[in-house]
């Protein structure tokens, strides 16, 4: 009971702070719709379950065994997280026009989008490896271990679902997007898969 109790509250604390999956899910629901920001929820549900697989499948272990292999991932995903910084800030600003009249993401555009946002950050692969080598015991039955990678995926859809609902408001538009339109504009335009 205790290793359940750990598991959801560091799941809880850690789905909710702010991360590229946050930046992510509400450029989509500001910027495009609530249908494509839900999608990019899903996406991101998605790539967590790549995590859990990994990490059950022993690489986690191998990953905490091996210092340089565990550095090579982790400078690995902060260099891809310093090059979408950097394609953003170098993207030019959308005219008002155009940055209202976003053409929509299709959705396996959306999922994509969450998706490659999710399983190539470097806080994900950390947070799921160390949940599963520290708070999980190796005696904790298979079963409940996929519970568990279940639990943390079904966690990161509904969280990022309720941000897109909530960001794709009218009144959240106006409050958030007005004022930021400049940089929502930039952030992911590369992800976009029409």
């Amino acid at each position: 009971m205790t290793e359940l109790l750990a598991v959801v509250a560091i799941t809880l604390f850690a789905v909710i702070s702010p991360g590229p999956d946050f930046a992510m899910v509400s450029r989509n629901s500001l910027l495009l719709s609530r249908r494509t920001g839900v999608l990019t929820a899903l996406g991101i549900a998605v790539g967590v379950c790549v995590h859990v697989t990994y990490t059950l499948l022993g690489v986690g272990l191998l990953i905490q065994q091996s210092l340089w292999l565990f550095n090579l991932i982790k400078l690995a995903g902060a260099a891809y997280l310093i090059f979408l910084g950097i394609k953003m800030l170098r993207a030019k600003p959308a005219a008002d026009e155009e940055s209202i009249c976003q053409p929509a993401l299709s959705s396996l555009g959306a999922l994509r989008t969450g998706f490659l946002t999710n399983v190539l950050n470097p806080k994900t692969t950390i947070f799921i490896v160390s949940l599963f080598m520290q708070v999980v015991q190796p005696q904790t039955p298979l079963a409940v271990q996929i519970g568990y990678g279940a639990f943390i995926a079904l966690a990161h859809a509904l969280w990022f679902g309720a941000v897109a609902l909530f960001f794709s408001t009218p009144d959240c538009r106006v409050l958030f997007f007005m004022p930021w339109q400049p940089l929502f504009g930039r952030i992911g335009a590369h992800f976009e898969v029409r």
